[in-house]
Order: C-alpha cells, then sequence, then structure tokens
C-alpha cells in the first residue's frame, strides 16, 4: 500500500498550488479520501473531504471558497487545488484514505508534502 503527495512548493501570498495524491495497493474507488494539514507547533487538521464516489465534499472553514478537493478513480488519484493562498496555509499537508467496513477500518497516509506561502 502506497499514498504518496507530491505538488508542494514555495509559493507567495494569493498565488495557487495543485497538490496530488496517488494511492496504489489498495481498491482507491472504494475510499473516501481526505486532505489533513499540520503547521509547526498545531494539531493536524481536517483541510477536505471527498466521498469514495466523489459525489459528497465537505471543507474546513478556513479554506472554503479557496479550496477545491477532486479525484480521478481511473488515475487512482485525489487532488488538492489552493487559490488565494494565505501565509497561515503553511503546512505539511497530508493524504489519507480511510474505509470502514462492517468487520474493520482501513486508514492509510501518506508522508506529506510541505507548502510553504511567504513573501
Amino acid at each position: 500500500v502506497q499514498v504518496v503527495e507530491s505538488g508542494g512548493g514555495l509559493m507567495q501570498p494569493g498565488g495557487s498550488l495543485r497538490l496530488s495524491c496517488a494511492a496504489s495497493g489498495f481498491t482507491f474507488s472504494s475510499y473516501d479520501m481526505r486532505w489533513y494539514r499540520q503547521a509547526p507547533g498545531k494539531e493536524r487538521e481536517l483541510v477536505a473531504f471527498i466521498t469514495s464516489d466523489g459525489d459528497s465534499r465537505n471543507y474546513a472553514d478556513s479554506v472554503k471558497g479557496r479550496f477545491t478537493i477532486s479525484r480521478d478513480n481511473a488515475k487512482k488519484t485525489v487532488y488538492l487545488q489552493m487559490n488565494s493562498l494565505k501565509p497561515e496555509d503553511t503546512a505539511v499537508y497530508y493524504c489519507n484514505a480511510r474505509r470502514v467496513t462492517i468487520l474493520r477500518g482501513y486508514d492509510y497516509w501518506g508522508q506529506g508534502t510541505q507548502v510553504t506561502v511567504s513573501s
């Protein structure tokens, strides 16, 4: 099982970045996907969520209207389009795959990708 984030980097305030998360080793289309972030000295927070079929999405209030989560089940990839970036968006961004069945839960994490917003 692998969950690999990419696309992070340094961006000026007001700029845009698109994060990607490529999955392998499990049935991607059966998993809800989430993006989390963790800034230095802060707890990890949920940024965005998308259901396995892509029909439902939710966002943290702090990113609503600026970030968009999407997925391509054929490519086994989930994306986070981040627009109008602010310095407070600086964090390590993590991709999470989660599935809960009657018998057990499945929970996979990537290693994270650094996003730094600074002038």
